[in-house]
């Protein structure tokens, strides 16, 4: 099986979190306008559907001010 495939197959058993951005990135730091397009947000009232790793948690703490997070 090739590696995308078994890729895949590990993120959807892995839960997910839906992130939406609430505030405008206006006036923030431009580490946190990286991390907002890093979590492929853009616009406000945007959600996107990540999964629940480590690594997405501390892209979200990092901003979480400017985030609402919920079950997808």
């Amino acid at each position: 099986m090739s590696a995308a495939k078994q890729s895949k197959k590990m993120a959807a058993n892995v839960p997910g979190v839906r992130v939406t951005l609430r505030k405008s990135f206006i006036g923030t730091p431009e580490k946190h306008r990286l991390v907002l397009r890093g979590l492929g947000l853009r616009r406000i009232r945007q959600s996107v559907v990540h999964p629940d790793t480590p690594q997405v948690r501390g892209l979200i703490h990092k901003v979480e001010y400017l985030l609402e997070v919920g079950k997808p």
